[in-house]
């Protein structure tokens, strides 16, 4: 097994006793205030569960580049389907990594005077019609993972002094999870290449698995980038700007990126986003006196405002990040 950088968190002891459960629930805002980062075991996804997701995101990189592009982005008014690489973009810099994003399968939510831009994030996903197994294992991969990290912030608003519920009503009836499959091709050059460049996540909590064996992810702690290799069977969870804000920064949203693997190598990542629905603010917490005096405010940055409705967050991270997207179907937003 890789030896672990961050913290490591067992998620097993919420089904322990009273004791194996507060265990848990403080070593977890322990890691989330300290670090950002930790790496989850006991969560109760298997080993032939990962190694499916895996196979089948290799199989649809494998599929010649046609059958990829007719399920391109740009056909996606909903930022949905693949990105080559190179068509992502983090600070203005291109990420070198191809990928393809999926969400909740609905409905496109009719636009027009009155309704918010950021309704056009919901519609249907797009699928390669190559490969129709992934269809199925990737919303199953979506609600598996939806119900790990609904549990994960019930333990959260305890852990902070708040009921169990706390996070439940920004969720509602139509959250908005989000899944990326990642491919990292390798690259040659003397110095390493940007597979995504350094960044914080913009909404509530990622479950990130990668590869087993491939490294690349780096998390900055103190100042430095310090490597965060995949530990088996673990997923890598991080907080997003959201739950900073919902804490008064209390709980840390982290700078992390991924550097390009060597040439001849690749890397393969799932993350998965747990997001609440477009349209909710994520509830404030009245923290403990004990943890508040530890609060360190909200880290802001005037270039990149965090906006307190999840979906105007979440649309400005898309439009700065495929502006071809929205040059295709939103060109108005280019203005905003």
């Amino acid at each position: 097994m890789t030896s672990a950088t961050l913290p490591i968190v067992d998620m097993s002891l919420l089904d322990g006793d009273a004791a194996e459960q507060q265990r848990f629930r403080d070593e977890l805002r322990r890691a989330t205030h300290e670090v950002g980062f930790f790496y989850l075991v006991g969560h109760g996804v298997t080993d032939a569960q990962f190694a499916e997701m895996i196979e089948l995101s290799k199989r649809f990189f494998a599929l010649p580049e046609a059958e990829k592009l007719a399920i391109e982005n740009t056909l996606s008014p909903h930022f949905r389907g693949y990105t080559r690489v190179g068509g992502e973009l983090t600070l203005g810099k291109q990420d070198w990594r191809e990928q393809i994003d999926i969400g909740a399968e609905r409905e496109a939510v009719p636009t027009g005077e009155g309704v918010e831009d950021y309704w056009v994030l919901d519609g249907p996903n797009l699928w390669p019609d190559a490969l129709p197994e992934l269809k199925t294992a990737a919303l199953a991969w979506i609600d598996r993972l939806n119900g790990i990290g609904a549990r994960l912030l019930s333990a959260w608003a305890e852990a902070l002094g708040a009921p169990a519920d706390h996070f439940d009503a920004a969720f509602g009836e139509r959250p908005s999870p989000n899944m990326k499959i990642v491919r990292y091709p390798g690259k040659s050059g003397p110095t390493p290449e940007q597979g995504v460049g350094a960044h914080k996540d913009l909404g509530v909590l990622t479950l990130l698995y990668v590869e087993e064996g491939k490294g690349g992810l780096q998390v900055e702690k103190d100042g430095e980038w310090i490597d965060a290799p995949p530990v088996e069977g673990a997923f890598v969870v991080n907080i997003g700007e959201l739950l900073e804000v919902a804490t008064d920064g209390y709980l840390k949203a982290t700078l992390h990126r991924v550097i390009s693997p060597a040439e001849g190598d690749e890397r393969i990542s799932i993350p998965y986003f747990h997001g609440p629905a477009l349209d909710a603010e994520i509830p404030h917490i009245e923290l403990p006196a004990e943890l508040a005096s530890e609060a360190r405010g909200v880290t802001l940055d005037p270039k990149n405002p965090i906006h307190a409705v999840f979906g105007r967050n979440w649309l400005k991270s898309r439009v700065r990040a495929h502006p071809n997207v929205v040059g295709a179907h939103h060109p108005h937003l280019k203005a905003k």
